[in-house]
């Protein structure tokens, strides 16, 4: 079962996707969000708090992601941080646009854009 909305699968931005990866092994407040968006792409995509909590609220709507119920620490932690997790639909989501990345990559290297062990660099030679 893919993840759907009424108009067919569920595409998602870059950041909801690195959203979804961040929560992936853990559940997480806001600000360790960004923190792992940040770790996660190398610095390349730095989340800031507007976007973040916007693209929150959309997948906690579409029911990509919940909010936890229970603190990890409630004595070591703020009260106001809100912790989110992924949902089964999360995970079907994330599942989805990591396939749907893989098989971009595997064309790209089909066409030569890309070379098999080249770590993602692109091929610049005859160009």
């Amino acid at each position: 079962m893919t993840a759907t909305t009424t108009d067919g699968p569920l595409e998602l931005t870059p950041a909801a996707y690195q959203i979804l990866l961040a929560l992936a092994p853990e559940e997480r407040h806001g600000y360790a969000i960004l923190q792992e968006v940040r770790e996660q792409t190398d610095g390349r995509m730095r989340l800031g708090p507007a976007t973040l909590y916007r693209t929150l609220k959309r997948m906690l709507e579409q029911g990509l992601i919940g909010e936890c119920e229970e603190r990890p620490d409630p004595a070591m932690d703020d009260e106001r941080r809100r912790y989110y997790r992924l949902t089964r639909q999360g995970v079907r989501a994330a599942e989805q646009e990591s396939r749907r990345l893989e098989s971009l990559v595997a064309l790209a290297r089909s066409r030569r854009l890309l070379r098999p062990d080249d770590g993602g660099q692109l091929v610049e030679e005859g160009l």
